[in-house]
């Protein structure tokens, strides 16, 4: 079994330590069948699922054990191209983010095709992707307790580390946190383009905050954090296209205020996968932060481009592999992929290849599938579902099943799985 992380494999050390710890738990089971009466008062270590991955090399995708991610490969690998390939001709920088795929080897991925490193959302993310050998990494949020800090200036000292900010005080702290360390660390300044989540909405107090960064003698200032979340959800054209609109004026105003104070502004970083066609004729935005493209998911299925076509120019390479295991209920049949397996919070995945199903995500271990007059599925039939979001749901799994032409070819660790401090 080859499980890669990264560029390199930890099956070995996975299975040899899998191997030890059986060893050591039918000894103490010995134990524990010669002295009953203490069995509760003894505590071990509890076996570790994630060294169990559902899939190995060389598997059919039939053989795959579920409930699991499983991606197609060529999909995926044509996004990843015409990615590249937009932004390449656009003459931008894509910074894509880890925060969607916590995946090293997706990383590298993009990387090798490009992208000059990646966004994370977290500190720990950040933390995961550099010991991968991440070397370029953007950290697109406010860190703000002491403690993140000290970490943000350790990472720095290792990694070309970038860090937003929205308050003075903050970036003050995040001064003091390097000149301990000995380290520096750029600083972008974040405004609010719409998304109303954080940053500065007033040009000239953003400009402020960046004269703070500039005289912060371990901090340099990086340029502008300019991300509309919501944007990249919004259905039509004319939407994401009148919202980007009135967030590129706003960029404008910052750098022209930044201009007043004798400020140079080198990056303007935002935009993303449902606003690319709306971003990437933008002068504003000098780097793009698209994530999902890679993947993709059932909610920005929804989307339209020009002509009414749907979704983002992007396809599905991500799927949800479940099995179902009960069909003793009448017009319906349950599956082993519920809440756990599958997030819900842009509402039901889809069922592939099956419109005549509609997939409930009901309960934690449990997806009911509606069986609509006529149509019927098999105890033990697979299915494929897309998930509705795929950052939270590749989020619910410790692995990634990369499968080509119907074969498992690799099995990659989510390693930046529960990565929230």
């Amino acid at each position: 079994m080859s499980v890669a992380f990264g560029d390199g494999n930890i099956a070995d050390q996975a299975l040899e330590g899998l191997a030890l710890e059986g060893l050591a738990l039918g000894d103490r089971r010995g134990d524990e069948r010669a002295g009953r009466a203490d069995m509760g008062s003894r505590f071990r270590e509890p076996f570790s699922w994630k060294a169990r991955a559902p899939a190995a090399p060389g598997m059919r995708v039939g053989e795959v054990d579920t409930p699991a991610l499983v991606l197609d490969l060529a999909a995926y690998e044509r996004n990843l191209d015409k990615m590249a390939g937009i932004v390449s001709r656009a003459g931008k920088r894509l910074r894509p983010h880890a925060k969607m795929h916590k995946t090293p080897r997706v990383a590298f991925d993009q990387i090798r095709r490009g992208a000059v490193g990646v966004c994370c959302q977290k500190v720990s993310e950040a933390e995961v992707m550099a010991a991968a050998g991440i070397t370029d990494i953007l950290i697109t949020n406010e860190v703000v307790t002491p403690a993140k800090l000290e970490r943000v200036a350790e990472l720095a000292l290792g990694t070309a580390l970038g860090v937003c900010v929205d308050d003075a005080s903050v970036a003050r702290a995040l001064s003091s946190a390097c000149a301990a360390a000995g380290a520096q660390v750029r600083v972008l300044v974040e405004i609010d383009v719409g998304g109303h989540r954080a940053g500065l909405s007033d040009p000239a107090a953003a400009a402020g905050l960046a004269a703070v960064v500039e005289q912060s003698p371990h901090l340099v200032f990086g340029g502008l954090q300019a991300y509309h979340g919501s944007a990249q959800h919004k259905r039509t054209v004319e939407e994401r296209r009148a919202t980007i609109n009135e967030a590129a004026a706003l960029v404008r105003r910052t750098i022209a205020e930044l201009g007043r104070l004798g400020i140079a502004c080198p990056v303007v970083t935002g935009g993303g996968t449902g606003t690319l066609f709306q971003d990437i004729d933008r002068p504003e935005w000098t780097e793009l932060q698209c994530g999902s493209y890679a993947f993709m998911d059932a909610d920005y299925g929804r989307n339209e481009l020009e002509g009414g076509v749907r979704g983002t120019g992007f396809e599905h390479s991500l799927f949800v592999h479940t099995t179902v295991m009960s069909t003793a209920c009448v017009g319906r049949a349950s599956a082993d992929a519920g809440l756990k397996a599958v997030a819900s919070d842009s509402g039901a995945p889809l069922i592939v290849g099956r419109p005549d199903l509609s997939y409930n995500l009901g309960s934690d271990e449990h997806g009911t599938i509606a069986l609509t007059q006529g149509a019927s599925l098999m105890l033990g039939e697979r299915l494929a579902l897309v998930p509705g979001h795929c950052d939270p749901t590749v989020n619910l799994h410790d692995w990634i099943v990369a499968v080509r032409d119907g074969v498992v070819e690799q099995v990659w660790e989510v390693a930046a799985r529960g990565a929230l401090t």
